[in-house]
């Protein structure tokens, strides 16, 4: 009987880190999304970047702004991207980490050597500390993704100022202003 449980404590031991290989898959598939994402809209940008450069012979309203936002939101997707692709690397490197720890508990448990205790333990905190810098990563990946998104929010803004006619223009309260609006909260 005292085998018995000492196998089913073992086997429970080595189920422990599948809560953490699922949230490793959870973080992956998440982040494999948000990095198509933005892949697609790089894609994007490129093409209005390319029609944009062709038309400027053409007096295009706003021109040199328009050039200059495009330039700017394609340098922070390629941080972006970059960022989502370190943080995959982690997240899968994670992954096999906390399967090698199920792995290690079921051996250092077969061994029966206590002085292996400390592997599957390692592994565990180096799979622990993976996903909190792959998580760091995501939160500064996020921040640069506000920005941007804030960016394209004013760029919006000034654009619509510039070309909407001015009865259009006057609809809006003279002290309404989307862009300090963002900066107060």
């Amino acid at each position: 009987m005292e085998a018995l449980s000492s196998a089913v404590a073992v086997l429970t031991a080595m189920i422990t880190p599948a809560v953490l290989i699922s949230a490793c898959g959870a973080l992956i598939l998440s982040t494999s999304t948000r990095l198509g994402r933005v892949v697609d809209r790089v894609r994007m940008l490129i093409e209005r970047f390319e029609e944009t450069m062709k038309t400027q012979e053409e007096g295009v309203e706003m021109f040199e702004e328009r050039r200059s936002f495009l330039f700017n939101q394609l340098d922070k997707l390629t941080t972006r991207t970059r960022l989502l692709q370190r943080s995959m690397r982690v997240f899968y490197l994670a992954l096999g980490v906390f399967v090698a720890t199920s792995v290690a508990i079921g051996l250092v448990a077969a061994v029966g050597h206590p002085s292996y205790a400390w592997l599957p333990v390692v592994l565990g905190l180096a799979g622990a500390c993976g996903l909190f810098y792959g998580s760091v990563l995501l939160i500064h990946e996020s921040r640069i993704a506000q920005e941007s998104l804030n960016a394209e929010m004013d760029f919006i803004w000034k654009l619509g100022r510039a070309l909407a006619p001015p009865d259009l223009r006057q609809t809006r309260s003279p002290h309404f202003n989307p862009l300090t609006l963002r900066r107060k909260l």
